[in-house]
């Protein structure tokens, strides 16, 4: 069986080469004084039971991004709140009994906005439908959202962020991109991925709404959205902040096993980490 006590750690994905979540980690167990290894490991999602029933007792936990997250959600045996609502998991902590599932991307959006000043709101935008919306609408509705607009291509993606937004007490309406103008809010969260086309007409739309833009995306920024928001003067940010706070809270649960339980030293901890993917 895995042992919980090992010192390895990886991010599977694929792709995988792009991830700076090697540099994260590494910054927080060299400032924990923790002698543990992170690295990145190609999985498709076709294979990976097998390579997860294939790990060593050295092995710690998982970092998993697309298109695993789903499939690490099935394989764990107990999971966090945020993982159950979103049916996503993005970290697994190994233990003898089975892995424990977590979804830190929630926490991630959550700390990501209050550190642009986001602390409240009742309302908000996400633009895309896919499996990073359901964590961006868990996230708006532990900030307080009552009503979030969900702009999207196809109508039919809408209904599984309509029926969590129903059990989360949160009234969420689909909104077709041609129909955006108008559709203003406090705050917006964009899931769409950078290379996605969007008309310039449309994106001008969306920044006219106003507001903070939080585009998950950071390997492709700026994105159109991002130009957008800053024709219209407005103020956006892209996903690095994101980024960075969810990997804070996978290195908690890795030393502590559980992402609320702070670490020692955390604010060394976290400059650490935004020193190795943002800079100075």
């Amino acid at each position: 069986m895995l042992n919980p006590n090992g010192t390895r750690l990886e991010v599977w994905g694929d792709p995988v080469a792009h991830s700076r979540s090697p540099q994260l980690h590494s910054a927080a167990y060299r400032v924990l004084g923790l002698d543990w290894t992170y690295e990145r490991r190609r999985v498709a999602e076709a294979s990976f039971d097998a390579e997860l029933a294939g790990l060593s007792r050295d092995h710690r936990g998982l970092s998993l991004t697309m298109p695993l997250k789903g499939a690490a959600f099935q394989a764990a045996v107990a999971c966090d709140r945020r993982a159950e609502l979103t049916g996503a998991v993005n970290t697994l902590l190994l233990a003898s009994h089975g892995p424990r599932g977590f979804n830190t991307d929630v926490g991630g959006i959550v700390l990501a906005l209050q550190e642009e000043g986001v602390d409240a709101i009742d309302r908000a935008r996400i633009v895309g439908a896919g499996a990073t919306a359901m964590s961006a609408l868990v996230a708006l509705s532990e900030l307080g959202a009552e009503r979030v607009d969900v702009i999207a291509r196809r109508a039919i993606a809408i209904a599984p962020l309509a029926e969590l937004g129903e059990s989360l007490g949160v009234h969420v309406t689909g909104v077709p991109f041609e129909a955006a103008a108008g559709t203003g809010a406090p705050v917006t969260i964009a899931t769409l991925p950078g290379d996605a086309p969007l008309d310039d007409s449309v994106a001008d739309s969306l920044a006219d709404g106003g507001g903070l833009l939080l585009d998950v995306v950071y390997g492709h920024w700026p994105t159109a959205l991002a130009l957008a928001w800053d024709r219209a003067g407005g103020r956006a940010t892209s996903g690095l902040g994101m980024l960075l706070h969810q990997a804070l809270l996978q290195v908690r649960v890795f030393v502590t096993g559980d992402p609320d339980t702070a670490l020692d030293h955390e604010d060394a901890v976290l400059a650490e980490m935004r020193l190795a993917v943002v800079g100075d």
